[in-house]
C-alpha cells in the first residue's frame, strides 16, 4: 500500500467506482454487507472454524483535539488517533448479518499511530481460541516518539459472546521503525498452526536503511514464522532488542525447529555470526508484502509485493525462498541511485538468483499491489480456482490463474482504495475491504 488514506480517499471521490460496471468486467461488485459502514477497514480475518463469522479490522481515525470535539472534521488533529477497533459480522448465512465491536486498541505503553501508512494492520484468531482464548494483532505506535510495529498477544474476556479484553496485552514483539510507510502488517496461521507476520523493509524509497539483503539484521523485508504455542522440540529466538522477554529473559513464543535459517552459516553470500541470524524468518527479500494467504484447497502462500518505481509482483512464499529485494524488482534488476541520486549502485547478482515472482505488471496497470485471495468457490464460474488481487492505485481487480505451465492473469473489474481480501466462509464468496469505508464481495455478472 502507497497512498495515505487521505489521499486514497480523495482519489475514491475523485474517480468515483462507475467503472465497476464497465462492459469488459467479468464479474459484478456489490456491498458485502449494505446495511454496515466501516471506518478505514484494512484487513478481512476469518473465525477458525466457523462458516458464520468473519472480521473486518478499521485501521484507527485521527482523533479530534478537545478543541474540536463538536466539529464534524475528522482531518487529524495533534497527531492523536483513536485505536483501531474489530468488527465481527456474525450470521453470515442468514439474511441479516450483525455487526458488533469486539476491540478496541489501547496501549498502555506507547502512543497508537494510525498515519499514512501506519495503524492497526492485522488481526488473528488462534486456531485454538475456544480453549486458550488467544487472538493476535499487529499494530503501529510510537514508544517515547520513535516508531515501532508491534506484534502483541491478547486474551478473550469472553468467547461466548466473542470479545477481547483491551487490558490483556502481552507484547511479543517491538520492532523499531526508521519510517512510517512499509510496514508489511498481514498476520495469519498458516495450516501449520504456526503464526506467520510480513513485515515491509523500513521504509524510505531504494532500500535506504539497506535491509532487503539481510536475515540478521532486524525484523524487516521478510515473512516470518513463530511458533506461539511453544511447543516442546522448539527453540528460543536469538536475542534482540525487539524481542520482549519475561523477568527472566524468556520470550513469549518459539522458533519452529523445521524453519529454514536455522542454521544458516552465511545468506547472499556473506557469513553469519553464530547467534546473530533472526531465525524467525521464514521468506526474505520482500520490499513489502502488502498482504499475503494461504490457499484454503492446497496451503499455498500467495503474496504481493509492493514495487519501487516499475513493477508490482505476485510471489508464491515457500521456505526458504529469497525474492530479491532491492537486488531486483520482480524480474528486473533494480537500478538504485546512490545518496545524490547521481550514479548507479555497485552491480549485484541478476534476477536469475532469486526466487522469481509469477507474476508482474508494470505502471501501465498500476502502482501498488494489494495481494488477494484464491477462490475457490462455485457461485461464480468465472473466476474459479483464480487468485484474485487488485492494485490500490488504479483500482483494477484481477484474476490470476494457472493456464498449464504458466500464470495468466486477465482484469475482472475495478474498484478504488482496495486494502485487503478475504473469503465469506459462509459461500467461499471473494471479500475486499476499501479504505473509502465499505466491504464489498465478487458475484457473478
Amino acid at each position: 500500500m502507497r497512498l495515505r488514506p487521505s489521499a486514497a480517499l480523495l482519489f475514491s471521490l475523485l474517480l468515483g467506482t462507475s467503472s465497476v460496471t464497465a462492459e469488459d468486467a467479468l464479474v459484478t461488485l456489490e456491498p458485502a454487507f449494505p446495511e454496515m459502514k466501516f471506518s478505514l477497514p484494512v484487513a478481512i480475518s476469518p473465525l477458525p472454524g466457523s462458516k458464520d463469522v468473519v472480521f473486518v479490522i478499521e485501521k484507527g481515525d485521527p482523533a479530534p483535539s478537545a478543541a474540536d470535539a463538536k466539529s464534524t472534521d475528522k482531518k487529524k488533529k495533534g497527531g492523536d488517533f483513536l485505536g483501531g477497533k474489530v468488527q465481527m459480522i456474525s450470521g453470515l448465512s442468514t439474511s441479516n448479518p450483525v455487526k458488533r465491536e469486539v476491540f478496541q486498541l489501547n496501549p498502555k505503553d506507547g502512543k497508537f499511530d494510525a498515519q499514512g501508512e501506519s495503524g492497526f494492520l492485522g488481526f488473528a484468531v488462534h486456531p485454538k481460541y475456544a480453549e486458550n482464548k488467544q487472538v493476535f494483532v499487529y499494530y503501529s505506535l510510537r514508544i517515547e516518539g520513535k516508531l515501532h510495529q508491534r506484534i502483541s498477544r491478547f486474551l478473550l474476556s469472553s468467547v461466548q459472546p466473542f470479545t477481547v479484553d483491551p487490558q490483556s496485552e502481552q507484547p511479543l514483539i517491538s520492532q523499531l521503525d526508521p519510517a512510517g510507510n512499509h510496514n508489511g502488517g498481514d498476520l495469519h496461521f498458516g495450516p501449520d498452526g504456526y503464526l506467520y507476520i510480513s513485515c515491509g523493509d523500513g521504509g524510505g524509497g531504494g532500500d535506504p536503511f539497506d535491509t532487503g539483503g539481510f536475515i540478521n539484521k532486524d525484523f524487516h523485508a521478510a515473512v516470518f514464522r513463530i511458533d506461539v504455542d511453544k511447543k516442546p522440540g522448539n527453540p528460543a529466538p536469538n536475542p534482540h532488542p525487539s524481542v520482549i522477554t519475561d523477568s527472566k529473559g524468556v520470550a513469549f513464543y518459539s522458533v519452529p525447529a523445521d524453519n529454514p535459517f536455522l542454521k544458516a552459516t552465511s545468506h547472499r553470500g556473506r557469513s553469519l555470526k553464530a547467534g546473530t541470524v533472526r531465525t524467525e524468518t521464514w521468506a526474505t527479500g520482500l520490499r513489502n508484502a502488502w498482504r499475503f494467504s494461504f490457499d484454503p484447497k492446497t496451503g499455498t502462500c500467495f503474496a504481493g509485493d509492493v514495487g519501487q518505481n516499475l513493477y508490482e509482483e505476485i510471489d508464491i512464499l515457500v521456505s526458504g525462498g529469497d525474492y530479491g529485494w532491492h537486488d531486483v524488482e520482480a524480474n528486473h534488476v533494480f537500478v538504485q541511485k546512490d545518496a545524490a541520486g547521481k550514479k548507479a549502485m555497485p552491480a549485484r547478482a541478476p534476477a536469475s538468483a532469486y526466487k522469481a515472482p509469477i507474476h508482474e505488471y508494470d505502471r501501465k496497470l498500476g502502482a501498488s499491489v494489494t495481494g488477494g485471495v484464491m477462490y475457490r468457490g462455485a457461485r461464480v464460474p468465472d473466476i474459479a480456482d483464480s487468485y484474485i488481487f487488485a492494485d490500490f492505485a488504479s483500482g483494477r481487480i484481477f484474476a490470476l490463474r494457472e493456464e498449464g505451465s504458466k500464470w495468466e492473469s486477465r482484469q475482472v473489474a475495478k474498484d478504488f482504495s482496495i486494502s485487503g481480501f478475504g473469503h465469506d466462509p459462509s459461500n467461499g464468496d471473494v471479500l475486499f475491504a476499501s479504505l473509502a469505508g465499505q466491504v464489498k464481495r465478487v458475484v457473478k455478472k
